[in-house]
């Protein structure tokens, strides 16, 4: 049995990730997703990095699994504890010491996604349906708008201390649809950060709750 510690993205939404945690348990392993108070302007990163370790506890072999903003989380987490791996997915993979408000000037994320939405056909102007939803299914859309908070600007403002990435597999996942990092930024960015190829899956931005399966078998193939 492995221990999969799911991060979500911006607003901290433990409920992104029911559809994959629900797959993990019935594969027979251990899926603990963790909710992060994304809203609470007096938490930022080393708070979120703490509720991650506190749910993993004693455990030395959890995979580590952070999506989007969890990025900047999970490098903390890994600096603390002993982990059998990390998994990234349409992740904001930072460097040391970069702050996640920086990270888009940095990474010229904004251009990247502009550039895609003009070969697409679709508007360059940012909305949640466009970038987010265009492919996840409607009802699952629909159940999860109840759980959905805005992220505070605490965490844009909060330092990643950590000096350099793990000794462990680290794994990265770009969504072959993923409007809001387009698939191309993303493998330059996995290749650029972490000197590793991103596996491309099917799926845009909110792929566990769009292609939950194929996110599945990913973290099960190690």
């Amino acid at each position: 049995m492995t221990t999969f510690v799911l991060i979500p993205g911006a607003g901290g939404v433990a409920w992104y990730w029911h559809l994959v945690a629900t797959r993990l348990a019935d594969a027979g392993h251990q899926a603990i997703p963790v909710d992060l108070p994304g809203d609470d302007d007096s938490a930022a990163l080393p708070e979120y990095a703490q509720l991650v370790l506190d749910a993993i506890g004693e455990r030395d072999d959890a995979v580590l699994v952070a999506q989007s903003l969890g990025a900047f989380t999970a490098p903390l987490v890994a600096a603390q504890t002993p982990l059998a791996e990390l998994v990234f997915v349409n992740a904001m993979i930072p460097r040391p010491g970069e702050r996640p408000g920086e990270w888009w000037g940095n990474t010229r994320s904004e251009q990247a996604r502009r550039a895609a939405a003009e070969r697409g056909g679709y508007s360059p102007d940012f909305d949640l349906g466009t970038y987010f939803l265009h492919d996840v299914p409607p009802e699952v859309a629909a159940a999860g708008a109840p759980y959905q908070r805005e992220e505070a600007d605490a965490a844009f403002g909060s330092v990643c201390g950590f000096e350099a990435w793990p000794a462990i597999p680290i794994r990265a996942v770009a969504g072959e649809a993923d409007r809001f990092f387009p698939v191309d930024f993303q493998r330059e960015l996995a290749q650029a950060r972490l000197g590793i190829e991103a596996d491309v899956l099917p799926g845009g931005h909110l792929i566990a709750l769009s292609q939950p399966e194929a996110l599945t078998s990913y973290l099960l193939t190690r």
